[in-house]
């Protein structure tokens, strides 16, 4: 059998054969169908989730209510005037004149409406040292923060005339633009230095411009397309600003990885002395199958997502399955083609500090990882323990993780000024920065039952100690509505503030407007949208796990024809996500080294981050096992002892592995530098499980666990034998070396 003549099966190899023999027609290809994905997309423009398809239950009621009735809620803004110290109340003329002077200067500016003084809405704190002025802004809520210039502008005038008072402006629209100048440009930081971080570690790992360049080229065209793709799928399934980020940091990981373990096993293949032809589709059949099946993998754990009936998360879920599939057509695709293109020149622009240390054989042998094995497969109980009792050590702070929306002052700490004012306005006025909303709609809504049930409801509201007051009330006569604004005592925390909304939806408008015929009073607000999403979020955990851990197990069954493999993925990378967990909680909830990585304990993790940490890591992590595991598999054929094929299998690989990991672990910990606690749990959580996945599990734990297994890895009942075989080809070493044979001489069924 001549060097590369050799037979072939497999979607992977049969698409990389192509692509090789056909490689102008296979990239033109993928550049008419980018090209083509980015002008449909833009020709469909992208429609973006509704507020009333955001969540379930009376937030969503609440809010197809409004937008039914076509009412566009303006941007709210309260200024808080406060005595800094000394005995200044409200009733003192000084105070009154500044309460006066903030009405007409943000009159004056044109860009308000609906002035309130405190005196007349009797906003005023029970001390009698705080007041609000409250108002509106004209025009739309969503581009308040660019017209609110003007008016912070005016309040800080009205400020440097009162020197014994404090007066700060807060509400949705100084929020915004707030948010805007702070930290508008943070994610296009952390997504623009994404791509030059992940290439400069491509740069060291290949020591070649060329070869580096391919996987980000590669991402890059796969991320373009899905944009594109989002576009047109938009009019279907709604997308959002969160789910093109999401998308884009996934696609970039898995877009690099996937090139990266192709592209490593052709150069290692030529090393070893195969021809280009031949190097070629050995990495199709071998990197190329791990590739897809991978890939599979990733796009059902993706799909979990689907299953929680949150519009964000299902936008996320189907965006990050987009990427991940089009990533890893085009690196099964379109990369043997540039393979087959470039030939030597891959090897183009080569740094001279960074010269390839070429192995024997080709092979890319660790020497750090090398001595690993050697003490792991020595004594893999020993490893087995040990590694095992750190990660459920790691793990333990998770049973004690508490979820919630996190608040302005623990989403930005005190680095902001605003969230002092917000501070200051909670113990003035617990609850008045977010109140609890009432949508009340009635057939008639000024019928004198109605009215009498909305000022019963006020007054219940403020008795049955759910509220201290101010509760307003805002009438829509066109529209037969009415808003009833309540803060909730408990301000800024959530449990007292969650109690609080319970007595309202439970017991006072159960006795209030709920004893009127046709009437419909749904509370909304960020405190019941926080308990309403957790609320959802509970009811989809399980159908989620059950959906992603299921279908893995499957994939992973068909993948490698045993069941033993399958069992063994799934354990393990459990036990990855719980280090995961464990981890978020010891840093973010019980402040456990966060000055390390620049975070504060904020004593909660945001609610939809463990789930989606699970959707995202289950399916991240399943690119090193399916990798590692298919070359233990490989080496297992070509007749090695299983300590040895094991051996072979996680030192060949560490080095792509390890490449991967870092890539994935620097671009996760970009969004671990933000100012956003939110975003700092993500991104350290991402990349703290993944540096766990690429060492403790993959170069210990895995081959451990195989090596006490022994022949039992391969394990797969009788009854299962007709089950499809996607087991990938075998390479040339395969083809040419003995089979290899159990005791009783029959060939291993591997």
């Amino acid at each position: 059998m001549g060097n590369g003549d050799i037979r072939v099966r497999g979607l992977a190899a049969r698409a990389g054969g192509w692509s090789a023999r056909h490689r102008w027609a296979a990239v033109g290809i993928w550049v008419l169908f980018v090209v083509l994905a980015m002008g449909l997309g833009s020709a469909a423009g992208r429609v973006d989730v509704k507020d009333s398809d955001q969540l379930k239950g009376e937030t969503h009621t609440a809010a197809r209510i409004i937008e039914d009735a076509g009412i566009d809620e303006p941007a709210s803004e309260n200024v808080l005037i406060q005595a800094k110290g000394g005995d200044l109340k409200t009733t003192d003329p000084e105070f009154r004149d500044a309460v006066d002077a903030v009405v007409r200067a943000v009159e004056g500016t044109g860009r308000v409406t609906e002035v309130a003084s405190p005196y007349d809405t009797k906003t005023i704190s029970k001390d009698g040292r705080s007041a609000l002025v409250q108002f509106d802004m004209r025009g739309e809520a969503d581009t308040a923060g660019e017209r609110v210039e003007p008016v912070l502008k005016a309040v800080e005038g009205v400020q440097q005339d009162h020197e014994a008072l404090r007066i700060e402006e807060i509400g949705g629209a100084s929020m915004m633009k707030t948010f805007d100048d702070a930290f508008g440009d943070d994610f296009k930081k952390a997504e623009y230095s994404a791509v030059p971080v992940a290439f400069g570690i491509l740069l060291i790992a290949f020591g070649a411009l060329v070869a580096a360049l391919l996987p980000v080229v590669l991402a890059i065209t796969a991320i373009m397309a899905t944009m594109g793709l989002m576009g047109v799928v938009s009019h279907v399934m709604p997308m959002s600003d969160t789910a093109n980020s999401v998308m884009l940091l996934v696609g970039l990981a898995v877009g690099v990885d996937y090139c990266l373990f192709y592209l490593r096993r052709e150069r290692e293949e030529r090393e070893a002395g195969r021809d280009a032809q031949t190097a070629l589709r050995i990495a199709a059949a071998t990197s190329g199958r791990a590739i897809v099946v991978s890939g599979v993998t990733v796009c059902v754990a993706m799909a979990g997502m689907l299953f929680t009936g949150l519009a964000e998360f299902e936008a996320m879920g189907l965006a990050s399955l987009m990427v991940v599939a089009v990533a890893m057509v085009g690196s099964v695709t379109v990369l043997p083609a540039l393979l087959s293109l470039l030939g030597e020149r891959v090897e183009k622009g080569r740094i001279p500090f960074l010269r390839r240390r070429r192995k024997s054989g080709g092979s890319q042998d660790s020497r750090f990882w090398t001595a690993v094995l050697r003490r792991v497969l020595a004594r893999p109980v020993i490893a087995v323990v040990v590694a095992t009792g750190a990660l459920l050590a790691i793990t333990a702070p998770a049973l004690g993780m508490k979820t919630q929306q996190l608040t302005l002052d623990q989403e930005f700490g005190d680095s902001l000024p605003i969230v002092q004012t917000y501070n200051r306005l909670n113990e003035a006025f617990p609850g008045g920065s977010e109140p609890a909303e009432v949508v009340v709609k009635a057939a008639d809504i000024n019928a004198p039952e109605v009215k009498s049930a909305l000022a019963d409801f006020r007054d219940r509201a403020i008795s049955s100690g759910a509220s201290r007051g101010p509760v307003e009330i805002k009438l829509h006569d066109a529209q037969n509505m009415a808003f009833v604004y309540v803060p909730l005592v408990g301000g800024s925390d959530l449990d007292k503030a969650g109690a609080s909304l319970d007595k309202l939806r439970d017991e006072v408008r159960p006795a209030t407007l709920g004893k009127v015929d046709g009437v419909e009073a749904p509370i909304t607000g960020q405190v019941a949208g926080s308990k309403d999403f957790n609320d959802q979020l509970a009811g989809a955990v399980v159908p989620v796990f059950a959906f992603v851990v299921v279908f893995a197990f499957a994939l992973m069954l068909l993948s490698f024809r045993s069941l033993t493999i399958a069992i063994t993925s799934i354990v393990l990378n459990l036990l990855s996500v719980g280090a995961a967990y464990g981890i978020l909680v010891a840093v973010f909830q019980h402040g456990w080294g966060a000055s390390l990585v620049g975070a504060e304990g904020v004593g909660a993790i945001i609610t939809w981050l463990p789930l989606f940490l699970f959707v995202i890591l289950f399916g991240l992590s399943m690119d090193y096992h399916v990798f590692v595991v298919s070359r233990i598999r490989e080496a297992r054929l070509r007749g090695l002892e299983t300590k040895e094929a094991i051996r072979h299998g996680v030192v060949t690989t560490a080095g792509v592995v390890t490449s991967a990991a870092v890539i994935m672990v620097a671009v996760f910990a970009i969004f671990g530098t933000l100012s956003m606690q939110s975003m700092k749990q993500m991104g350290v959580g991402l990349a703290a499980a993944v540096l766990i996945d690429a060492t403790i599990i993959r170069g210990v734990l895995l081959p451990a666990v195989m090596a006490l297994l022994g022949e039992r890895n391969w394990y797969l009942p009788k009854w299962l034998h007709r089950l499809p075989d996607l087991t990938h080809d075998e390479t040339p070493q395969a083809v040419a070396a003995p089979v290899a044979r159990d005791d009783e001489g029959e060939p291993l069924k591997v």
